[in-house]
């Protein structure tokens, strides 16, 4: 054919009915009627598809046209003409239409409504549907402008290994990375697996955080943020975790936690604020369908300044209120999503950022404050999904350093180079990190984390 196709999108944008255009996509709906058979195509570029009107001139229309069905994938070329159907400005009088590929008997996804965990079950097939399609687009949305808003304040993108020896949230829960067959390893004279003969010679296992190494990059470029894939082996079956998911982190040097809790603030209300003007279709889908009200809260995320307060504070505001919690409130202790919802839903109805945590609860990096009780921590809470970013100053005194590392079990001489960054030129320096999923999460409405990545990575399901 010559004609180039077209996205959907774009002609659905179109100012003007008029010209020949092609398209190419997958049927949400086929109806045949007396004489005329209606094609509702859709290719993804938008949550509408754009409707193909096949009468019975084509040379294959009672061969293979009357037969298309659901799922059907097509291929139509004609005139883009005004549609006199209401909800439509233009519609497309088929002049060419062929069937690329058609759908079995069993092709799971007929129109009508379907459960997310069914959809789970058809990963493979599941972005064809309106929530999912939705989906992908406000998560690609998301992804641009989380490099835009960095690119725009002189960020560089840092690269940091996917494979790596250090454990930056000390948890332990971590998948290793080995080319050894468990069963034929080699040993040591003491019985253990000797990875000294393993592909790095030493134990190696997926990247829980980009964080450490991302300290490297902003204590020599300033400014870095790195966003990719992070792994957790925790055996949690929970509509918030997922062993495999996205993480952006930004590292910036001479920044404290003022400023790092204002540089998370200023990160979550831009990145929300471009999807509100890049996915308003989408938005409004998942607002009717999904969430009622989660556009006008989205709205008022981004017009609102962030409420702050200090975690003593927050402890004794949630000690007075009165609430039944399934988790006691207690200093010492670390916030649970009830007692984080039920300070931004309830308390002061808007985002809040929590500071300064006990040091008991937050990693050896963080910077330890004048009391010795507390670190200069952050995290950035949300009405509905609760902890969307954590954050803090880092420990950049290698004394205080060390000496966290040995309180929480870990040999200074383990990361060498972490401890170096402190000897050679060492300055104050902060960062966060945000979980894409989280963000999407609260961004549509959506109430597990399973339906806001393409291909869920949970205990016992790694299908494709």
């Amino acid at each position: 054919m010559s004609e180039t196709p077209e996205r959907v999108a774009t002609l659905l944008a179109r100012e003007s009915a008029g010209g020949r255009v092609r398209v190419q996509g997958w049927c949400k709906t086929a109806r045949h009627g007396k004489g005329v058979s209606f094609l509702e195509v859709s290719d993804g570029s938008s949550m509408a598809g754009i409707q193909v009107v096949a009468e019975p001139g084509l040379a294959n229309y009672e061969s293979e046209l009357l037969a298309l069905r659901t799922g059907c994938a097509v291929d139509a070329t004609g005139e883009l003409v005004e549609s006199p159907a209401q909800g439509q400005r233009f519609e497309i009088r088929a002049a060419r239409v062929e069937v690329v590929g058609g759908v079995g008997d069993d092709y799971p996804l007929q129109k009508k409504r379907h459960s997310f965990e069914f959809l789970r079950e058809v990963g493979h097939l599941r972005f064809r549907t309106n929530t999912l399609g939705a989906l992908a687009r406000v998560r690609h949305a998301a992804s641009r402008a989380i490099r835009s808003f960095f690119d725009a304040r002189g960020f560089l993108e840092l690269h940091t290994p996917i494979i790596t020896a250090s454990d930056a949230e000390g948890a332990g829960a971590l998948f290793r990375a080995t080319i050894f067959d468990p069963a034929t390893a080699p040993k040591t004279v003491e019985g253990t697996t000797d990875w000294t003969q393993d592909f790095f010679g030493r134990p190696t296992f997926l990247t829980v955080s980009g964080q450490l190494e991302a300290e490297i990059g902003a204590l020599a470029l300033s400014k870095v943020y790195t966003f990719g894939p992070t792994f957790r082996a925790e055996n949690s079956n929970t509509s918030r975790h997922l062993a495999e998911f996205w993480m952006v982190e930004p590292e910036v040097a001479f920044l404290d936690l003022d400023g790092d809790a204002a540089l998370a603030e200023a990160f979550v209300r831009a990145v929300l604020g471009e999807l509100l003007e890049r996915c308003g279709e989408d938005l409004a889908f998942f607002d009717e369908r999904v969430l009622k009200g989660v556009v006008e809260t989205l709205e008022h995320v981004v017009a609102t300044p962030f409420e702050r307060m200090t975690y003593t504070d927050a402890v004794a505001r949630l000690e007075k209120s009165g609430k039944a919690f399934e988790f006691p409130v207690a200093w010492g202790a670390d916030l649970q999503s009830e007692h984080e919802r039920w300070l931004t839903e309830e308390h002061v109805k808007r985002p809040v950022i929590v500071t300064n945590y006990p040091r008991g609860v937050k990693a050896f990096y963080m910077y330890l404050d004048d009391d010795e009780r507390t670190v200069r921590a952050m995290d950035v809470l949300v009405p509905r999904v609760g902890e969307i970013v954590g954050g803090s100053q880092r420990e950049h005194r290698l004394p205080v350093l060390e000496r966290r590392m040995r309180e929480v079990g870990i040999d200074p001489a383990a990361l060498g180079w972490y401890c170096d960054l402190r000897r050679h030129g060492s300055v104050p320096h902060a960062g966060f990190g945000l979980g894409l999923e989280r963000l999407l999460l609260f961004a549509t409405g959506l109430g597990n984390v399973r339906d806001v990545i393409p291909f869920p990575r949970t205990p016992g399901s790694a299908e494709y």
